[in-house]
């Protein structure tokens, strides 16, 4: 009687040979399930980044749209006949922008324009400077452009331009719309607030003169790191405060975590840098300022941080229940789009005097 595994030879051998070995049916089908499970793999995680991409596309802004009348401003010398702004891309008309985000700020700003005003007509200073303020309007609904032209009224000499966005955009948004229609050859975007003190401009203009002479590209952030154990920060709320601390650990992760404060209000551009930057900028919410600095980075424009003197304003628009989540969001949304290549500076020839 033959054994089972003679009858196995026995079986698959072929007449006048010897029995051949065949691979046993068992082996042979664990094979063939380890390769419908790999493909199976392989189709679950082009699936799953499939529809985080579509996730990704669905939460990120969409391109902001400039609206023909936010092309053109008022003035004291043209309060009613709107004038047509500079665009980015042509040649510098001033020494210096002052690029003012206006949300909802009737009572804040005529504090911070006076001071602003005041120290760029001041005959001590150092350097003399050709400059125009452009106040720009957020989609305020507190008659923030009428009360604009009330102020500039008050300063018939100083070219205080007021522009008002259609729609509510966002900080970025505004800040975003102020830097592709200033003429300066340097532009600097300040908070209405007046929480940042204005002579402090002679410290970022300094250091701007440092990092890119001769109209080169840079950007000098003004900084509250120095701050943070004295009584401006200390006396902040404890939510605030840890706030700030959980979102150095995420700028870290980001990518701009050699900038110790991204969100200081008091960043001064060259034109060279803004011509490369503001173009390419999405984000029109709060964290748009890393994006900036992201930005910079891939671009490797130097970026300077200078302390600057800061004190608490009352009446900030930033809800610190939900700003936390929101940021979050954002700050993933960019990370994201620039690691895939949907967000992306393209290097150019800045075009300047």
């Amino acid at each position: 009687m033959s054994t089972p595994s003679s009858l196995f030879f026995e079986l698959w051998a072929t007449p006048g040979s010897a029995p051949r070995r065949r691979r046993q049916p068992w082996v042979r089908d664990e094979s063939l399930c380890l390769k419908i499970r790999f493909y199976e793999s392989v189709v679950l995680l082009r699936t799953d980044f499939l529809q985080l991409y579509v996730a990704l596309v669905a939460w990120s802004p969409p391109p902001i749209v400039t609206r023909e009348s936010e092309k053109k401003y008022l003035c004291h010398a043209s309060p009613k006949k709107p004038r047509p702004l500079p665009r980015l891309a042509d040649p510098s008309s001033v020494d210096l922008t002052v690029v003012v985000p206006a949300y909802n700020e009737t009572e804040r700003l005529p504090i911070m324009l006076a001071s602003t005003i005041e120290h760029l007509t001041s005959p001590a200073l150092k350097h003399k400077y050709k400059f125009e303020v452009l106040i720009v309007d957020d989609g305020s609904s507190d008659n923030t452009s009428a009360a604009s032209l009330k102020l500039a009224a008050k300063y018939p000499k100083c070219d205080i331009r007021i522009v008002t966005l259609e729609k509510n955009l966002g900080k970025g948004g505004a800040v975003r719309h102020g830097m592709l229609f200033g003429g300066g050859e340097r532009l600097l975007m300040v908070d209405a607030d007046g929480a940042s003190r204005f002579t402090d401009l002679e410290l970022l203009w300094e250091a701007m003169d440092e990092i890119a002479p001769d109209n080169a590209a840079g950007v000098v952030v003004g900084s509250r790191a120095h701050l943070v154990e004295t009584e401006a920060v200390v006396k902040r709320s404890l939510l605030r405060n840890i706030l700030m601390y959980g979102l150095h650990t995420i700028l870290r992760i980001v990518g701009v975590g050699h900038i110790r404060d991204t969100q200081c209000g008091f960043k001064l551009f060259s034109r060279a840098a803004a011509q490369q930057i503001f173009p390419a900028q999405h984000l029109p919410t709060w964290m748009f300022d890393v994006e900036l600095l992201l930005l910079a980075k891939q671009l490797r424009i130097p970026v300077a941080e200078v302390p600057i003197d800061w004190h608490e304003v009352a009446g900030s628009k930033l809800n610190v229940v939900t700003a936390p989540l929101q940021m979050l969001r954002d700050l993933l949304i960019v990370r994201a789009n620039h690691l895939l290549g949907r967000w992306k500076a393209v290097p150019s020839k800045p075009k300047s005097n």
